[in-house]
């Protein structure tokens, strides 16, 4: 047979070989080598074989056995590895990506896709593949190691394949599927850890910040934000990302962790991405949400502890003084006015550097717990030590507070101003006012409980600021003529407009 260049088929014990030959095959396995004597009559007999074969003639053969297969025989399949956990297992109809290694059973190598750098993909049941493998490939794992063999009738059978695979042979693979998805298949979810309170949950529009770990059914890692050191920033529902990952962060709460599992359909297709990322990949990412926020929303106040009898509470442009800690959703510290002498001192619902702009307290209530959406916060570029477009949490404690006066006021009169008010502050009766007779006669008046000023932690400087707007020709001294109520300025302009 090794001169013809092709070895020898057929089937043992139904009269088609000589006799001895068909005894001396029998119990063979493949790869055995025997050494057959046939005596003449299990031979050829008297007559022989005509120029080639004398009669009478005693036959030595050398026979090795490459394969063996039975009508009656089925695929063998062994799981060689399997992983702990398969939500789900090939089935007709799924594109698969596999490796695999193609001997014939005797062990010589035909095919490899481990050589082509590059899985095996197709349909299962569709007839793209030999039947023996669309069998051989159901009910599989990803990640899962099968050896298959299959025997010819459901593999190449009489015709072999190419120069590689030989008539009436059975096959053998060793498979390792990397991944498979159904094109009817969603993004599916895995709920690793939910908070107990969860009071919104993500929707189409939000700004979501969160870290991922991005894997392929395989375990490769293709993709992290933690080694980037940085969130993972987008608007879900609105095509900035993936459609898979527009659909598996639908419902987040701050503080879970999920895992979205996309296929490549709903991700980068056939074509894949980068050199990371191959054409048909399921995509696999662990997500923890750190915060989510609303271009629409307000500051959330929630009242943690409120003495009782309070019946005065902050309004718009009262000063206040407090502490208060301030964090990320997550629990990270970033700081706290504790960690200073004094307590910090603002004018409520005017300053916007700590709670997120006058909107935030609705002129009513200072909150014992804030929580400021990053565009009444510090925006998309964040701040020393303020991550961009964080959501942040503050702690505030009320220390005291001192009553505001309005809009554009310095000081106001608990009642009418006097009639002769220049005269009255004019006390040395010079005929002029300088900046020390101003505040000895501003500062009688708030002992007295005629007015008050503006509340803050220098009035020195409010009243200095009162004297400098009085002062119209900045030479250091109120004439009668310069003197004005901030009402008449304000008619004043009123007429001028007009």
């Amino acid at each position: 047979s090794y001169d013809r260049g092709a070895t020898v088929a057929g089937v043992v014990g139904v009269g088609r070989l000589i006799t001895g030959m068909d005894r001396g095959l029998q119990g063979m396995c493949v790869n055995e080598r025997r050494h057959l004597i046939v005596p003449p009559h299990l031979g050829y007999g008297s007559i022989g074989v005509a120029g080639l074969i004398p009669p009478d003639a005693t036959l030595y053969f050398d026979v090795i056995m490459l394969d063996i297969w039975n009508k009656n025989d089925k695929l063998q399949i062994t799981t060689l590895s399997k992983p702990e956990h398969c939500n789900r297992t090939v089935e007709n109809s799924d594109f698969v990506r596999y490796h695999y290694n193609g001997t014939l059973l005797d062990g010589t190598p035909f095919d490899s896709s481990y050589s082509k750098d590059s899985t095996y993909d197709t349909y299962v049941g569709t007839g793209w593949l030999i039947k023996g493998m669309d069998q051989g490939l159901l009910g599989m794992c990803a990640g899962e190691k099968r050896s298959i063999i299959i025997p010819p009738f459901l593999a190449y059978g009489e015709k072999g394949y190419g120069t590689m695979v030989p008539p009436q042979a059975s096959l053998v693979f060793s498979v390792l599927l990397v991944d498979f998805h159904n094109p009817k298949d969603g993004v599916f979810l895995e709920y690793l850890e939910v908070p107990e309170s969860c009071k919104r949950r993500a929707v189409t529009g939000d700004f979501v910040r969160y870290h991922y770990n991005g894997t392929l059914m395989d375990g490769t890692l293709f993709d992290s934000s933690y080694s980037r050191n940085h969130t993972y920033n987008t608007y879900i529902g609105k095509g900035y990302i993936i459609p898979g990952m527009d659909q598996g962060l639908q419902g987040v709460c701050m503080g879970e962790r999920r895992r979205v599992v996309i296929p490549p359909h709903l991700a980068y297709g056939e074509n894949g991405a980068g050199d990371k990322i191959p054409g048909s990949a399921v995509l696999i990412f662990d997500v923890h949400i750190i915060d989510f926020h609303n271009p629409a929303d307000p500051v959330e106040i929630e009242t943690v502890y409120r003495p009782e009898g309070c019946n005065v509470t902050t309004r718009d442009r009262d000063f206040v003084r407090y502490h208060y800690n301030c964090s990320l959703l997550d629990g990270t510290k970033l700081f706290s006015s504790h960690d200073y002498e004094k307590p910090q001192e603002a004018m409520a619902g005017w300053r916007a550097q700590d709670f997120g702009a006058r909107r935030g307290r609705g002129g009513r209530i200072w909150g014992r717990g804030v929580i400021v959406p990053p565009h009444l916060g510090h925006g998309e570029s964040g701040a020393r030590g303020v991550p961009g477009s964080a959501v942040l949490r503050f702690e505030v404690e009320l220390i005291s507070m001192e009553e505001g006066v309005p809009e554009g006021y310095l000081f106001i009169w608990h009642g009418e101003p006097p009639a002769n008010l220049y005269e009255q502050m004019d006390l040395n009766k010079d005929g002029e006012i300088p900046a020390e007779e101003f505040s000895t006669f501003i500062k009688t008046q708030v002992a007295e409980g005629k007015g008050r000023l503006m509340p803050s932690s220098d009035p020195e400087k409010v009243i200095a600021d009162m004297f400098r707007n009085q002062d119209r020709n900045q030479d250091g001294k109120i004439t009668s003529e310069e003197l004005k109520l901030k009402s008449d300025e304000d008619q004043e302009k009123i007429h001028e407009e007009l």
